[in-house]
């Protein structure tokens, strides 16, 4: 004895006439298995559904996976291209008082940070004119300032390269922008043998923008060819 079906039989037909689309259909397929399980009963254990199921949800862990490794790959790329597009204008001034105008203006703006800051170590008492005739971007502080900065004065191992969240800037750093920054990223800089040591401070309003758990291969990069072109100036 045959019922009636109570499909619509116009999509009846278009179904039996296209069965590809309906198997290609995860949402339409999905619907069918719960339909199939919901007819069965709850007394009977459908192994297929179980694998289905099991294989449904180790696919989307997949799925998810790629698409984080693509996302993790473009944003490595597009952060890899922007270090590069900074490193090579900060080499195009030919003068110092350009490299730290330079510094402070187009190379700020390429990194999309708020305000850089370099910091050079002196043991001459008249560092402080200087400073201030070459503009905000440079300050000039005594010997031992950069470790000390670095490691908020507790005598713990100097890493190169530190990123971290921030209440607010030091004033004596930043001057009137300290107020705002919420992040900041501190590269030491090593000159050479027999001179101080310096750093490079970039600042951020976005508290997010610098955090501890980021990689730091790139800025350690940055710092390297930083410490280059300055030794040119300071020889």
């Amino acid at each position: 004895m045959t019922t009636k079906p109570k499909i619509d039989e116009a999509v009846r037909d278009q179904i039996l006439a296209q069965p590809d689309v309906v198997l290609e259909d995860a949402d339409l397929m999905r619907a069918l298995v719960l339909a199939n399980d919901r007819a069965m009963g709850s007394n009977i254990v459908d192994l297929r559904g179980l694998a289905m199921e099991r294989l449904e949800a180790r696919l989307t862990r997949l799925e998810d996976t790629h698409r984080n490794m693509i996302a993790a790959a473009y944003e490595n790329l597009a952060g890899t291209n922007q270090v590069h597009r900074a490193i090579l204008c900060m080499l195009d001034p030919v003068d110092f008082e350009g490299f730290l105008r330079n510094l402070g203006s187009e190379v700020a703006a390429i990194l999309r940070v708020d305000t850089i800051r370099l910091v050079l170590e002196s043991s001459q008492s008249d560092g402080a004119p200087v400073a201030e005739k070459l503009g905000d971007v440079l300050h000039v502080a005594a010997p031992g300032f950069v470790d000390d900065y670095l490691t908020g004065g507790r005598g713990t191992p100097v890493r190169p390269v530190v990123l971290r969240q921030i209440r607010e800037g030091s004033a004596t750093v930043y001057g009137e922008a300290s107020g705002w920054l919420r992040s900041e990223a501190c590269l030491r800089l090593d000159f050479g043998s027999g001179r101080l040591p310096g750093m490079l401070l970039m600042g951020a309003e976005d508290p997010h923008q610098f955090s501890p758990s980021q990689g730091v291969d790139l800025l350690t990069f940055f710092a390297g060819v930083f410490e280059r072109a300055m030794r040119r100036w300071l020889s």
